[in-house]
């Protein structure tokens, strides 16, 4: 599919339960597509919905409205009224997540940590922790690490694992949040090229990159968010 993701008139707000019930609208009117092979970055100032976007994209969040549409199983997937049996089997095929923040079982290895989404589609348990390994040499790991648990990692280690378990698979679609925030310079380059190699195989990327370097190396398009502000759609 040329285009694997298309955003249609998504709206989403907030309801204040301890200010009763107010409502705080946080975005209107969110439109826009992602081609495969493109790498979208959402723009603007802190606070105005860029994370509420890709937390709705990836099924985290319920929409007020719009339509969230991709390409999955041959068939076409309304994520913003799908059941969530549907939004699980989306996320194990067709739609990636790299968080900012690691969030695991623990006492799992880190190995283990990247390896699991690759035998969850059922490749084999070599064949997993094989990639796994190359993935974290390639981000620089130390591999006196690797059969250790990331809860005592620090922030930059919790994230190259984040980074190498999100790559790991072949999905269609990838949302990146922050992904090179605790990074030093040199693993920085790294996962730019890690996302020139997914651009170059069709995967279309979305994500959020407050590295202004970073950004400008990755970025196809930029959308500004603030378009999408719902003062600007108010009647």
């Amino acid at each position: 599919m040329a285009t694997p993701l298309v955003v249609s008139e998504v709206a989403k707000s907030f309801t204040m339960h301890l200010r009763d019930g107010v409502r705080l609208p946080v975005v209107a009117n969110v439109s826009f597509s992602v081609k495969a092979g493109e790498c979208v970055v959402l723009g603007g100032p802190s606070g105005v919905g860029k994370s509420s976007i890709l937390k709705m994209l990836y099924g985290n969040y319920g929409v007020d409205e719009g339509q969230i549409l991709m390409e999955h199983d041959g068939r076409l997937v309304n994520l913003a009224d799908a059941e969530p049996r549907t939004v699980l089997e989306v996320r194990r095929t067709t739609l990636g997540y790299v968080s900012q923040f690691l969030r695991v079982v623990p006492r799992v290895s880190a190995l283990d940590i990247v390896a699991e989404p690759l035998q969850a589609r059922g490749v084999t348990a070599a064949e997993a922790r094989d990639r796994a390994a190359e993935l974290l040499a390639k981000l620089n790991l130390p591999k006196e690490l690797w059969a250790l648990p990331p809860a005592t990692f620090s922030g930059g280690e919790q994230q190259r694992v984040n980074i190498a378990r999100g790559f790991i698979t072949d999905h269609k679609i990838l949302l990146l949040d922050e992904p090179t925030a605790s990074l030093d310079a040199k693993n920085r380059t790294v996962v730019v090229e890690m996302i020139a190699e997914k651009k170059e195989t069709g995967t279309a990327l979305i994500g959020i990159f407050h590295d202004e370097e970073v950004r400008e190396a990755v970025a196809d398009r930029i959308i500004d968010v603030s378009e999408f502000s719902p003062r600007k759609h108010a009647a």
